[in-house]
Order: structure tokens, then C-alpha cells, then sequence
């Protein structure tokens, strides 16, 4: 508790009350646990640039309300953390998308009650990013951030950091500069290597595999990179397509469409040339959502579970136990391939 800046002096709520808000949310996000002993009112007020008499009433309160125990020439002590604090949660996304509906979605109804969240979008951009973290630093208990930038990603490290540790989640990559962080992270090189070669023997009867990645969607490289090395491993002809047009789209070669706008573009093609996918030509598409199931009598995908993902993030919150997981990843098969 020793940042000036929880306490707000220009806010219309009594600074006691800030205080007692202060260390109710220490308590919830785990920071102060049961029975341990918690800074004592001169220290507080101190560290916190208040009179004692403003510390000893929010003490005082949270006593009252069996949150605290005192103990006589000792201070006082957590006495239970259930505190009936509904947590502010801030999910800060690079942009709009299916599947971040389908995390989001997920995150809320495991958090249910318990939590309300707000939900920020930077589009990959570094000062907005900024900015958004710099103007609440001081209103959430939680940041769950999904950090993914245009360009200049590691100026987003020290952004970061400026929360404290204990309130931050990683959500969706894994930071090598961020290890000491929790995270529920896809291995974007590896995954795609690991669902590839479970659609492997399907792959083999089409003679070029190719990689459709729109270099201006600002999607992880290492899915290139893990293409590449699946390719090059099995010994396939393969090439890596940055903008998609009807020319690149030939019979007998498979292809692996990672924005759902080349998608559209490539079923729009195949039914103006009568063409049948899993037949005269193959296709997987990144990320599943329930509509791929239905087009072109059923498209084969490669994904993560973004639901999943979302529930072990909303599970964190509410058992306190952060750590770090890798989300799962895995091959749809259906008629396109």
C-alpha cells in the first residue's frame, strides 16, 4: 500500500472509504491473505500521505464488518477474505473478432456475479495501449490483457509492468519477456505444426500446400514459421500467399486460410468455378466458429479453444491461483479436406 496515487484527492468519496476500498481489493486480489497481519495506521498513513485519524476510521469500519481483527499491541490481522467486493476487472483486446467474442463470453459467465468487466480495444496500437493502462492504473482490481501490437511489441513490456504483478493476467500469447507473468497462452509455431500433421494423410493427395497470411491482419508470425517447418519436414511444396487473389487459387493444391475475409473471398471463387472443396481442391481455416461447420458442406479447421481459454482465465480470478497454461489446439475434420 505504498502508491500516493490509489488515493484520490480531487474524488467526491471521503478518503476514508478510499482507504477501506483500497484494502478491501488487496484482500480480494490476494495481496493481503487470511490471518496475516496488514500495515498498521501510522504506516499507512504515512506511506499514503494521510492523517491518522482518516486511517484509524477505515480500519475501524473494516473491523466492524469482521474483515479485520485487532489484536492489542500487535494491529490488525485479516480475519476473513470473502469481503463481498464485487471485483473490477479490465479486459484490455487488440480488436474485435469471433473468436474474442467467444473468450469474452466465456470469461463472463465464469466469473457470473462476482466480477464486472469492462472491455477496452487498442487495435494494435502501442499509445492507445498506453494510454488506456496510464488512465486506470488506479480503477481495477484485474488487467487481463491480450497483447498483441502493429510494431515496436517490446515498448509494450514496460507499459505492462507498471501494474502491479499481483493484478495482471496474460491472456492468448506467451511472452518470453514476460515470464514471471500468469498467462493462458496458444504456441502458435508449434500448434499449427501439431494440428498439420494430424490432418497429414489427408494433406498428401493434393500436390502444394499453401499458407494464405495477410501480412497488414497483424497475426502472429510464428504461424508462418511453423508452417515452413511442417512443410519443409514432410517435404511438401509449399508457398506463403500475403494477398489473395483468384489466380492463386489452383485445382489440387490444399490451402490453409488464416482471416476469415480470404475465407469468404476463396468459397465465393469455388462456387464460381463449380469446384468442390475436398475434391478438386483442399481447405483449413484458422480459428473455428460454429459457421464453419455449416459452409461448404462442412470446413475442416485448425484452432484453439478460445472458450477454454476464457474459463481458465475467469478461473484464476476467482480461486486466486495464477499460473501459467497452454490453451489446447487442435484439428476439425470435416468435408473440406
Amino acid at each position: 500500500m505504498t502508491e500516493l496515487n490509489r488515493i484520490d484527492s480531487d474524488s467526491d468519496v471521503p478518503k476514508y472509504l478510499q482507504v477501506e476500498e483500497m484494502i478491501l481489493t488487496d484482500i480480494e486480489s490476494g495481496i493481503f491473505k487470511h490471518g496475516q497481519r496488514i500495515p498498521s495506521i501510522n504506516e499507512t498513513s504515512e506511506d499514503l500521505l494521510l492523517s491518522r485519524d482518516t486511517v484509524e476510521k477505515a480500519y475501524t469500519h473494516l473491523r466492524k464488518k469482521g474483515i479485520l481483527i485487532s489484536v492489542k499491541g500487535k494491529g490488525y490481522y485479516v480475519n476473513k477474505t470473502e469481503t463481498g467486493k464485487r471485483l473490477k476487472i479490465a479486459l484490455i483486446i487488440n480488436k474485435l473478432s469471433n473468436y474474442k467474442r467467444s473468450l469474452y463470453n466465456s470469461f463472463i459467465q465464469t466469473l457470473g456475479t462476482k466480477a464486472s468487466i469492462d472491455v477496452f480495444i487498442y487495435h494494435y496500437d502501442i499509445n492507445e495501449f498506453e494510454s488506456i493502462i496510464n488512465e486506470n492504473l488506479k480503477h481495477y482490481d484485474y488487467f487481463v490483457i491480450l497483447p498483441h501490437f502493429r510494431n515496436d511489441a517490446a515498448s509494450a513490456v514496460p507499459v505492462i509492468r507498471k501494474i502491479p504483478k499481483e493484478k495482471v493476467l496474460i491472456v492468448d500469447r506467451y511472452w518470453e519477456e514476460l515470464k514471471d507473468y500468469p498467462v493462458v497462452y496458444q504456441e502458435y509455431d508449434k500448434d499449427i505444426q501439431t494440428a498439420l500433421q494430424q490432418a497429414l494423410d489427408l494433406l498428401k493427395k493434393y500436390q502444394k500446400l499453401n499458407l494464405v497470411f495477410p501480412q497488414n491482419e497483424y497475426y502472429s508470425t510464428n504461424i508462418k514459421k511453423g508452417f515452413t517447418h511442417f512443410c519443409q519436414h514432410q517435404q511438401f511444396k509449399f508457398e506463403i500467399i500475403d494477398n489473395l487473389t483468384e489466380t492463386d487459387i489452383v485445382k489440387n493444391e490444399a490451402y490453409v486460410l488464416v482471416s476469415d475475409n480470404d475465407l469468404y473471398m476463396f468459397i465465393k471463387c469455388l462456387k464460381a468455378r463449380n469446384w468442390k472443396a475436398g475434391q478438386d481442391i483442399g481447405l483449413i481455416s484458422y480459428n473455428e466458429n460454429p459457421v464453419k461447420e455449416l459452409l461448404c458442406d462442412g470446413i475442416s479447421t485448425i484452432s484453439t479453444n478460445h472458450d477454454e481459454i476464457g474459463k481458465k482465465a475467469a478461473e484464476m480470478i476467482l480461486s486466486k491461483n495464477f499460473k501459467r497454461i497452454k490453451s489446447p489446439f487442435e484439428f476439425i475434420q470435416r468435408n473440406s479436406i
